[in-house]
């Protein structure tokens, strides 16, 4: 199937996100996470009693959005193609990632009880990560993009996140280690 380009004006931003051509029902489904993963995450926040600024929702909320529409995003064909067209580089694939180094940076400096260290430890796993699935041969990028997201949550673990946050490592990992660069060609 032939890539679209993607359209003129504001829509031009939403297809290169969620890529060119995506149907009504990749559109619902990407929709659909986001606000579901964002209810989810903001109920278990609340019932988990935390002591947040108006910002720190606002900032919540946000975050949540981009994760859980992210995971489904790039889990269509639409992305597929996109991401994967011909073209795009393993150094394209590594810049993707590493650019989501300031969602870490956001999380760290909206919820101050996050340690430092581990946002760079957590950071420094991201990046070792994408380039083993990077370096694998084509056949085994999926395979090891599941591997790699195996010790993420053993990282996300480690990370002792800032209580009602407990869900950001884990979906911030699958929706880069899995769902980008475990769609390989």
């Amino acid at each position: 199937m032939d890539l679209p380009p993607p359209r003129s004006g504001l829509l031009r931003h939403w297809d290169t996100l969620i890529g060119p051509g995506a149907s009504r029902a990749d559109q619902a489904l990407i929709l659909g996470a986001a606000v579901a993963g964002t209810i989810g995450v903001a109920a278990h926040a609340y019932l988990r009693k935390v002591d947040w600024t108006i910002w720190q929702w606002m900032i919540l909320v946000v975050l949540a959005l981009d994760l859980f529409g992210g995971v489904v995003a790039n889990g269509t064909g639409a992305a597929r193609r996109w991401y994967h067209r011909p073209g795009q580089t393993r150094r394209d694939h590594f810049l993707f990632v590493a650019v989501h180094l300031a969602q870490l940076v956001v999380f760290a400096l909206t919820f101050p009880s996050a340690n430092w260290l581990t946002v760079i430890g957590a950071y420094a796993y991201l990046l070792l990560s994408a380039l083993a699935i990077l370096a694998a041969p084509t056949e085994l990028q999926r395979p090891v993009s599941y591997l790699s997201y195996i010790g993420a949550l053993g990282v996300a673990l480690l990370f002792n996140a800032p209580t009602g946050l407990e869900w950001f490592l884990p979906i911030l990992y699958f929706k880069l280690l899995v769902s980008h660069l475990g769609m390989g060609s």
